[in-house]
């Protein structure tokens, strides 16, 4: 399935003619209030029932007082604008202390448990459910928030095998399966089991005694 987009009016945004490439554009300032209105009126939409099929980008203006110009200025179209919206609805992603291995994978895991929990939420639970039938914009969602995430998490063992905290024979993109496996368990599969707040550090102990350097 696809999200059908409705084309911008007049001519594509872009430099004009003859700018020297890497030149700032000159235009209206982008306004945080009138982006902010934008993510709120799709949610607000959402929340009232709309399917992501019909948030057209004529109705998202509409409900946001905005012109439909105002929202391409800032989003090629849906697929970015709903990513944007549901990274807004989901909690911040975490920065790491980097004081010790063990430091940085229960931040992180505590961070997938706190995602866990706000998508046990009506609003993200159908926005996550609908996401999967448009391949391209859970694959915009998948490039845009959870490769980063992932990548955090392989930094944060690379930095592991670098302080000699865990062995530097290992697969560290499975070493790092097995460390949000069970956040991903609990949140996808078993959405009703237990996410406490001691469960991110129980993980990383269990998993850190057998990923540790041999003596």
């Amino acid at each position: 399935m696809t999200l059908e987009e409705e084309p911008p009016a007049g001519p594509p945004a872009g430099p004009p003619a003859g700018q020297a490439a890497g030149q700032a554009k000159r235009g209206r300032p982008r306004s945080e209030a009138a982006e902010q209105a934008i993510v709120n009126a799709v949610i607000a939409l959402l929340e009232e029932g709309v399917p992501l099929a019909g948030l057209s980008i004529e109705r998202i203006a509409r409900t946001a007082g905005v012109g439909k110009a105002t929202i391409y200025r800032r989003w090629q179209g849906k697929e970015e604008l709903f990513v944007d919206v549901v990274r807004s609805i989901e909690p911040p992603d975490p920065v790491l202390p980097g004081t010790s291995v063990r430091d940085d994978l229960v931040v992180m895991l505590e961070s997938m448990r706190e995602r866990g929990l706000a998508k046990r939420s009506a609003l993200l639970r159908n926005v996550f459910s609908q996401m999967q039938l448009y391949p391209k914009l859970w694959e915009q969602y998948h490039r845009i928030a959870i490769e980063p995430r992932r990548r955090l998490g392989i930094d944060a063992l690379r930095r592991g095998v670098e302080t000699g905290e865990i062995r530097a024979d290992l697969d560290l993109e499975l070493v790092n399966d097995l460390f949000v496996g069970p956040l991903l368990l609990r949140t996808v599969l078993q959405p009703a089991a237990d996410l406490s707040p001691d469960f991110p550090a129980s993980v990383v102990d269990a998993i850190l005694d057998g990923v540790r350097p041999r003596r």
